[in-house]
């Protein structure tokens, strides 16, 4: 395992921290399940049937001693969880529908996590990402001053760390929305000891092209500048302005950024999804992820084609999100 993850594994263990899984008869999942409840690095809720949980990881040869299973269908404290549901969603949905869609193990998941009966979420197995997310941003919400949740990949190769975003969410940000992913990106390299220098990336550098596009994302720098002054950031950039420092004295020589960056901002999805998987398959490097950011409290979403690993470590994050 790599240093950032024996790194988080440090910080959440011995901290209590309390995940659910929604996709309690998934191996891989039970997988995961079992490897940290044994390792003491948190405790893990599984949502499904008791017994029908019990047969599969007997199956797999996955103890469950130290995990929790919740039946939505036995759970004692359901009527309070759907009175929470139905005042959380401020009478769009009746009781009679909300007692329906609690059955539902992502939205009752979701509720363990907003009734403080769970810390954080874990899910997207075997669910699509829509399945994971929609819950999420009906009960958990986006923090105050956050109008939209995004997703980050944390790329790391040997003892490179970097931060892309948004490569899983928004389609295309406005300067507003490019904003609060920078500093919630910021944020984020944070909980992974990146000390954030935020790139806004563009196929500008400094006004060297104008355009819709490449005003979009010097506004956003200028949103971003004003919400968070603190911040180390600037844009707009070409990738390799950001990124080698030569470059850089060239074309951006009075920045804060100076070719140092390490956390990038894209300006659309197809960008961000598109710069990840090349960094991921032609750079080697370790894409981790996605995570998602601006949320009251961590939900993060698996790949359906994820594996027990992948399952393991997004645990991890999600863990290291709630301190």
């Amino acid at each position: 395992m790599s240093d950032l993850f024996a790194a988080l594994k440090s910080k959440v263990a011995g901290k209590d921290v309390k995940i659910v899984f929604p996709e309690g008869l998934d191996e891989r999942i039970l997988g995961a399940v079992g490897r940290l409840a044994k390792e003491n690095i948190l405790t893990p809720i599984v949502v499904g049937n008791k017994e029908e949980v019990a047969k599969k990881a007997e199956q797999l040869h996955v103890s469950l001693e130290n995990v929790t299973v919740y039946d939505p269908t036995q759970y004692e404290e359901f009527d309070a969880m759907v009175a929470s549901f139905v005042e959380r969603r401020k009478g769009k949905v009746s009781e009679e529908d909300a007692r329906k869609v609690l059955l539902d193990e992502n939205y009752f998941g979701t509720m363990l996590v907003h009734m403080g009966k769970a810390d954080g979420l874990v899910s997207g197995a075997a669910h699509s990402t829509a399945d994971t997310v929609r819950p999420a941003l009906q009960i958990i919400k986006t923090k105050e001053g956050v109008k939209k949740t995004s997703g980050v990949f944390i790329m790391v190769r040997g003892e490179e760390k970097y931060v892309f975003a948004d490569c899983a969410i928004n389609i295309a940000p406005d300067s507003q929305d490019l904003a609060e992913i920078a500093i919630e990106s910021a944020r984020t390299a944070d909980m992974f000891d990146i000390e954030p220098r935020v790139a806004m990336l563009s196929f500008s550098t400094k006004g060297s092209a104008k355009s819709p596009e490449t005003e979009k994302v010097a506004n956003a720098v200028n949103i971003a500048k004003e919400m968070a002054p603190n911040l180390t950031l600037d844009g707009e950039f070409q990738f390799d302005a950001a990124f080698v420092p030569s470059v850089a004295e060239k074309k951006a020589p009075g920045s804060v950024i100076k070719g140092d960056a390490n956390v990038f901002v894209f300006p659309s999805l197809e960008a961000g999804n598109i710069g990840y998987k090349i960094a991921q398959r032609l750079g080697s490097f370790e894409a981790v992820g996605p995570i998602l950011q601006g949320l009251n409290k961590p939900v993060n979403d698996l790949s359906r084609g994820c594996n027990e690993e992948d399952v393991y470590k997004l645990a991890l994050i999600t863990a290291a999100q709630t301190l």
